[in-house]
């Protein structure tokens, strides 16, 4: 009860950006404890609104071993990955994940970003329209996300 409790506690903490007292109340969780799967979302969430991709990309490792299921996992894995090694390491995550969640429209998307990032646009035009074809609110992200700015010039020469 105490330990569902305190994850309550750090989610609210983090939603109102009291970080500080988030990391504080999963410090009051005592050690043998920490490394509970149902820790993971409530670290996941905290490292992800400090930046701190290093030990978000470990706790996100570790969700995927434990839920393989979750698509939520693999993206956040992902997405850490890149920040904290590279867009290659994050693009080998979603790759594995793909093969898992081959109707994941965020997959796709964050596959054709990086596809864009690395200059290949035919790919990246490619992933981005089966991620469309799955979420219709991704043709929206597609016209604004940095990351398609290569995708976007090319179409338009």
């Amino acid at each position: 009860m105490l330990l569902r409790w305190r994850l309550s506690h750090i989610h609210g903490y983090v939603e109102l950006g009291l970080l500080r007292q988030a990391a504080a109340e999963l410090r009051a969780i005592p050690r043998a404890e920490r490394n509970r799967p149902e820790v993971l979302p409530a670290r996941m969430a905290l490292h992800q609104a400090a930046g701190q991709w290093g030990p978000l990309r470990t706790a996100a490792r570790a969700w995927v071993k434990y839920r393989p299921e979750d698509p939520a996992g693999w993206i956040t894995w992902a997405y850490a990955a890149r920040r904290s090694v590279s867009l290659a390491a994050a693009e080998r995550i979603l790759r594995r994940a793909l093969r898992q969640h081959p109707r994941e429209a965020t997959i796709y998307f964050n596959l054709g970003c990086y596809a864009s990032r690395r200059g290949d646009q035919d790919a990246a035009r490619i992933l981005v329209a089966r991620a469309v074809a799955l979420e219709k609110s991704f043709a929206e992200l597609a016209l604004t996300d940095p990351d398609l700015e290569g995708l976007r010039a090319a179409q338009k020469s």
